[in-house]
């Protein structure tokens, strides 16, 4: 049977057509001549009039070739289809009740006529959910079995996008409320939450999917962590913003994301802190094709800037990203969006940038941030996280921008690695810049910085890392098993990272309220249940898959921190506090990093960590040297495009000190 009907599935779809005019036939006689028999025609009448269901058969092919009847996809009939039956039927006893005043057949009388149309809707329609059935109805074995919580209109919008799709069979609803529970929708049972332990089992579910996209973050958590004793694999619909805005339907069924579970109820946005720096304003994003950065412009694309300039040294993100934002952005916006392919480190470039479009506000997101990378790296980490931050720091000072705002991360409090070292020079890079303009006693620029922990789902992640392990089959690899993170979600980090940028006056480290810190494995064990699975371990040798705990990489850290002391601030945003630390005075500090930028020509993996120690009291680096290329320098003859050279190849006085 499942090899005849793969033959009918690959047939041309001309082929298909004839089959259904052949299979229509057959219909229009049985219906003809039942029509005749019901209204009393003998046999013998009914052998001479063979020839009689010519006309009939002419008539009912034509009027569905009018109407359309054969365009349609079997696996897709629906009222439409019907509709079209019920004209076939219709037309066709109309154009044939002019046969009996003309040749007084009694195969065509008016009552005749009459049970003929209403037979052969019947059949046709019959014949259309047939085969509809025989194609599209999958072996329970090879569907995955699934039940949509949520009895609500998502709820039966789902269960009826899901009707043609061969990959899923829906067996009925759970709702909690009562006046639901009992009843059925679209033929499909309703049941109580309570039931879904013993009646999950009995019915052989795979899949559950919430269909409840207005319900808070709570509600769903208390959800989904009943689920996650079942071994289902929950999936679920867009969130009601996400159906809002246009970016989602509410049949788009994906599986359901920690991201969902971990993130918390969001905070309306202070719409005043939110437009001050950008609305009408001209604003620039480094690293505007990462995962902060991009969405740090969505973000301020929805505001209506006047400009907004993506720099981006990826060409196939900034490519992705410029794409993406053209076709999101509102027609009736006058907003322009610059890409601009570039370095940071090229000095020249990112002063003429800011000069030739006037920028107002600039966002640094721009970093090397994969602590294990950059501890092996250690030279590119230097240039980027510091050098970089310099150079675009120091062209806000020079060009006199209205605000500049670094996006720092936990990992720059009390460093034990590279990345978390560079990431806390650039910090005070933009605090003595911010010190400089106090000391000028002109308006300047507003430097601040905001520091907060991971994002949810950001490359190279360990949201990603353990999806890609489950999906493999696992294990899912864990570096410790009492390694705890913050998460915050993207949208919400940037979000708080524009209101926290408006509110500075110069110098604030701004902390962003990251929750309670989650422990790595126990976030790996809701992940693996999430996807239907169970988990291995010696107290369940028969789970699914195994988490295997490694050793904590180079330079990591078993937990991380906001601050360096305890003095936080309340600002007028609930999540967002500020801090006042300790920095290095510019003169000191422009010293330090001219000789990090003498190491990093010469690749000096040990002369620059040696730096970043004194520079970050906090930092002791490893006593084992973990750069891929050594740590012995070498002397560089020049570096035309590096930062600080001109094109004669000699070292040029930073504007800015």
């Amino acid at each position: 049977m499942d090899a005849y009907r793969q033959f009918l599935i690959k047939l041309p779809r001309a082929w298909k057509r004839l089959l259904m005019v052949l299979t229509d036939a057959f219909v229009v006689l049985g219906a003809f001549f039942c029509a005749a028999a019901l209204h009393g025609l003998s046999l013998a009448e009914l052998i001479s009039g063979l020839w009689q269901p010519l006309a009939p058969l002419v008539i009912v092919v034509s009027c569905g070739i009018f109407l359309g009847l054969y365009s349609s996809l079997i696996r897709y009939i629906s009222l439409k289809t019907a509709l079209r039956i019920a004209g076939v039927a219709t037309l066709s006893v109309v154009l044939l009740s002019p046969i009996n005043p003309v040749f007084d057949s009694a195969y065509y009388r008016l009552p005749v006529l009459l049970n003929f149309g209403l037979l052969l809707a019947a059949g046709l329609a019959f014949t259309r959910v047939a085969a509809r059935q025989f194609f599209v109805r999958r072996a329970d074995r090879d569907a995955q079995r699934m039940m949509i919580y949520g009895a609500g209109e998502a709820g039966v919008q789902v269960a009826r996008a899901l009707e043609s799709d061969r990959r899923y069979r829906v067996l009925g609803f759970v709702d909690d409320n009562v006046d639901a529970v009992g009843k059925e929708i679209l033929g499909l049972p309703v049941l109580g939450s309570h039931a879904l332990a013993k009646e999950a089992p009995r019915r052989r579910i795979t899949n559950i999917v919430l269909a409840l996209p207005s319900i808070s973050r709570t509600r769903r958590r208390e959800i989904v962590a009943q689920l996650e004793t079942l071994s289902l694999s929950v999936k679920t619909v867009p969130a009601l913003q996400e159906i809002l805005s246009g970016h989602a339907r509410i049949t788009e069924i994906r599986d359901i994301e920690i991201e969902d579970l971990l993130g918390r109820e969001p905070v309306p946005p202070h719409e005043v802190l939110f437009r001050k720096s950008i609305a009408k304003k001209t604003v620039m994003v480094t690293g505007a094709g990462g995962s902060i950065g991009s969405e740090l412009c969505r973000q301020i694309l929805a505001v209506k800037p006047a400009q907004l300039i993506l720099f981006e040294t990826s060409e196939v993100a900034l490519f992705e990203i410029e794409r993406e934002f053209l076709r999101l952005r509102d027609p009736a916006s006058d907003t322009e969006i610059h890409p601009v392919l570039g370095n940071m480190l090229d000095k020249r470039l990112v002063r003429h940038c800011i000069e030739h479009f006037g920028v107002d506000t600039l966002y640094h997101a721009a970093a090397f941030k994969h602590v294990p990378m950059v501890e092996r790296n250690v030279r590119a980490g230097l240039r980027n996280n510091v050098l970089g931050t310099w150079n675009v720091a120091a062209a806000a000072y020079e060009y006199e921008i209205e605000r500049f705002i670094l996006v720092s991360t936990d990992k720059a409090v009390r460093p034990t690695n590279v990345m978390g070292a560079t990431k806390r020079v650039a910090e005070l890079i933009v605090q003595a810049m911010a010190e400089r303009v106090r000391a000028s006693g002109g308006p300047g620029c507003v430097f601040s910085m905001v520091r907060f922990g991971n994002v949810l789902g950001s490359s190279g992640s360990v949201v990603p890392y353990f999806r890609e392990q489950i999906a493999e089959g696992g294990p899912v690899t864990v570096t410790h098993p009492d390694v705890t993170r913050y998460f915050m979600t993207i949208p919400e980090a940037a979000q708080l990272v524009i209101q926290a940028g408006a509110m500075a006056s110069g110098g604030e480290v701004f902390v962003l309220d990251m929750g309670q810190p989650i422990r790595i494995a126990d976030l790996a064990e809701r992940m693996i249940r999430l996807a239907g699975y169970s988990v291995k371990s010696a107290s369940s040798p028969e789970g699914d898959i195994e988490i295997v705990f490694t050793e904590l990489r180079p330079g990591e850290k078993l937990y991380e921190e906001l601050l360096h002391g305890e003095d936080v601030t309340p600002t007028a945003h609930p999540k967002i506090g500020c801090a006042h630390e300790q920095f290095l005075e510019w003169p000191t500090l422009e010293d330090l990093l001219t000789q990090m930028y003498d190491a990093a020509l010469k690749h000096d993996a040990r002369q620059i960590k040696s730096l970043l120690a004194r520079v970050i009291s906090e930092y002791a680096a490893a006593e084992q040297d973990h750069d891929v290329l050594g740590c012995a320098p070498y002397q560089a003859e020049s570096d035309r495009f590096d930062l600080g050279y001109d094109d004669s190849g000699h070292r040029q006085a930073s504007q800015a000190g």
